[in-house]
């Protein structure tokens, strides 16, 4: 796992991890990748499932963990899919703690939203779905218009920092990032910008202007050692200085579509997808100064994703189209599609895949899990459901050799009895 080991050392000088750790979305790399042993291969509704509990709200936030905690975030009282739709006044966020190995709530703290929020949220989405990130000493929410929130482990609030008032009609979901002393928030629907604030005290450092039509997590790449922050928006991908904000360098992606699925980047190169028609993924080398549009874009792809994130292992990008149903492999280095299949009865996919015991899997909307060799040569593995009536729009985490794997008002933890 050449790939995998050198981007678990860089994001390892960032985010200070235990095995057992997955702090913040898609894992201590930001790349969905793994190194954990004994995570399964199959399960069923009464198989290999160590605990399920029913959240106390719903949302489509994806769960991290740090030691013995799980974090998560939830909403209740407006808009609870399969309930009456109620009154915005009823709108509760909420940042949740549970404990890693049975499930049981620790901690559930109610956050009153601002008002007024988005009166509708396009697919039930709903008002809580950008994953948390935690450290050593805070768990950090996003909630959109009403906030970024910090919680010490045991629950209580420390600060809280507007980024922004706007509101959009698929609401607010970028997840967060952290990097040395910084929240990096990506408020491209809220204030059309990346905003870095103070992780002990929340205040503003610096901001970005300009980012549009961007919906994921800011990711830091390596340009010839030195630190970069890489963001994508429509048309553009942005290299910015993590000290002061600065916009270092920028490549025209021509992807006409909003930004959603997190960036990879590994040996100074970034891979970025998005967008449903014509170019929908580029590989782009990190640094330079200006537009290097022209100096840095390796190859472009017209095979790529609207909403999932790709996973890198052993110079190949493996993803899978959101609507289609249809896996893919392509050669890293010339972005060459080496295979292109279409998974048995897969619906919608939102969730991003994780890489673990040189397997990936692969989760749909209707709860069933694909599980697919990671190799260039395609192998479906094995095919798993939680069950009818389960909808999953959340990316699983890795801990201990355990998936958890949240419904909207459910997280399962799925693993091998011991």
């Amino acid at each position: 796992m050449r790939i995998a080991s050198g981007a678990l050392f860089i994001l390892a000088l960032i985010l200070p991890v235990s095995a057992s750790d997955w702090p913040q979305f898609r894992g201590p790399t930001g790349q969905g990748i793994s190194c954990d042993k004994g995570v399964p291969l199959t399960w069923s509704e009464s198989k290999n499932i160590v605990w399920k509990i029913e959240l106390p709200g719903t949302g489509t936030s994806s769960p991290i963990v740090l030691g013995e905690r799980i974090f998560l975030t939830c909403y209740s009282g407006y808009k609870v899919p399969g309930l009456a739709s109620g009154v915005q006044e009823n709108l509760k966020r909420s940042v949740v703690c549970l404990e890693r190995k049975t499930g049981k709530l620790l901690w559930n703290k109610e956050i009153a939203s601002k008002l007024p929020e988005q009166a509708t949220i396009r697919e039930e989405h709903g008002y809580a779905t950008s994953t948390p990130v935690a450290d050593g000493e805070s768990v950090y929410a996003f909630f959109g218009k009403s906030g970024v929130f910090a919680f010490d482990h045991a629950g209580k609030q420390l600060w809280q920092s507007d980024v922004g008032g706007r509101l959009n009609g698929w609401g607010s979901a970028a997840a967060l990032a952290l990097h040395g002393n910084l929240v990096l928030v990506n408020a491209s629907v809220e204030s059309d910008a990346l905003v870095a604030l103070d992780k002990a005290t929340g205040k503003e450092v610096w901001r970005t202007r300009g980012i549009v039509e961007s919906w994921h997590m800011p990711i830091v790449a390596d340009a010839d050692g030195k630190k970069e922050i890489v963001i994508a928006m429509q048309g553009k991908l942005f290299g910015i200085d993590p000290q002061s904000g600065e916009k270092l360098w920028t490549c025209n992606t021509n992807i006409g579509w909003y930004m959603v699925p997190v960036p990879l980047a590994h040996e100074g190169i970034v891979y970025a997808l998005g967008g449903r028609s014509g170019i929908v993924g580029l590989a782009v080398r990190a640094g330079g100064k200006g537009d290097v549009t022209k100096s840095h874009r390796l190859w472009t792809s017209n095979k790529g994703s609207n909403v999932t994130s790709p996973i890198l292992h052993n110079r190949h990008l493996y993803w899978m189209n959101d609507v289609l149903g249809i896996a893919y492999c392509a050669e890293a280095k010339s972005g060459r599609i080496l295979y292109e299949e279409r998974l048995p009865r897969a619906s919608q996919v939102y969730s991003s895949p994780v890489l673990a015991e040189g397997r990936i899997y692969y989760t749909d909307r209707m709860g069933q899990t694909f599980v697919v060799a990671a190799q260039p040569e395609f192998k479906l593995l094995a095919q798993n459901s939680l069950g009818k009536r389960i909808h999953v729009n959340a990316s699983p985490a890795v801990t201990d050799g355990r998936l958890l794997i949240r419904a909207d008002q459910f997280l399962f933890c799925i693993g091998e009895s011991r």
